[in-house]
């Protein structure tokens, strides 16, 4: 089982499933457990979006192909989710107090038609706060497990993608 993992066919599959789940998780929290995100969180969001898009592409596109995706495509995914290895630890460091956290709230407030309007949709929305843990499992915060599957996804595609190049060097010779 944990072979077919490494199956080039399989790849895009996994980085579409694991980042799919990741982000439907985000966005259950938010509509049907109500937990309004941080501007931190928003960002956490953008590397899964792109990589379920790449993902989808790449399956589309190279599914037929014995030996899967370039490894430029691979580690494109890899810099992708590492970036978002990087937002998620900041936010962490964030909750933790490490590092400060943005100075604005994440609250946007938009089809306001007068200012009366406005100025009553900008008191009634709560301030969502990135230095706040609203949520755990286990002692980690989902900014936490945000990290670790990027950087388990990261680890994978990184690995996908020297086999690759070692492959292909290993055929060339």
């Amino acid at each position: 089982m944990i072979a077919a993992l490494f199956s080039p066919r399989i790849f895009p599959l996994v980085l579409l499933a694991v980042s799919g789940a990741t982000l439907g998780a985000a966005l259950l929290f938010q509509y049907a457990g109500g937990y309004a995100p941080c501007v931190l969180c928003h960002y956490q969001r953008w590397p899964h979006i792109a990589v379920i898009a790449l993902a989808a592409l790449a399956f589309l596109i190279w599914r037929r192909r014995a030996t899967g995706q370039p490894a430029g495509f691979v580690f494109v995914c890899a810099a992708t989710l590492l970036a978002g290895l990087g937002v998620s630890l900041y936010h962490v460091g964030v909750e933790q107090g490490v590092f400060a956290g943005p100075t604005s709230c994440s609250n946007v407030v938009a089809g306001a038609l007068s200012v009366e309007e406005l100025r009553e949709r900008l008191t009634a929305a709560p301030i969502v706060r990135c230095d706040e843990i609203v949520w755990s499992l286990l002692g980690l915060s989902m900014a936490a497990w945000n990290a670790l599957i990027c950087f388990a996804l990261a680890g994978y595609a990184i690995i996908m993608a020297l086999r690759k190049i070692l492959g292909a060097n290993r055929h060339a010779a």
